[in-house]
């Protein structure tokens, strides 16, 4: 029978892993809607209407990135916590693994 401590571990790596992840796609969403606003406004100020759209998703995306980046640093610190408490199971490829999403995601935060 598989120690339910290292689904645990396993299943926190994969959450922290998906939301490092969405901050790096809501931050490059936001760099190609600004590109397209900045576009739209040189190519034709006249339409406002689709200038006004897309100022619109681009201040979604932007607020999207705070709220992920929070997301982040809770999973990070959960998943941090649980490593420390679980100490004798650092042998272990589920453990190693944490560690280095751990190390990865830290650079990020």
């Amino acid at each position: 029978m598989a120690d339910p401590r290292l689904k645990q571990i396993t299943i926190k790596t994969g959450v922290l892993k998906r939301l490092a992840k969405e901050v790096t796609v809501y931050q490059k969403e936001a760099d190609v809607q600004k590109t397209k606003v900045e576009k739209l406004r040189e190519a034709d100020p006249q339409d406002e209407y689709m200038l006004k759209k897309q100022e619109e998703v681009l201040q979604e995306c932007l607020m999207m990135i705070p709220d992920c980046q929070r997301r982040v640093k809770k999973a990070y610190e959960e998943l941090k916590e649980l490593l420390d408490n679980e100490k004798e199971l650092n042998e272990t490829k589920q453990y190693t693994s944490a560690i280095e999403v751990l190390e990865t995601v830290k650079e990020t935060i």
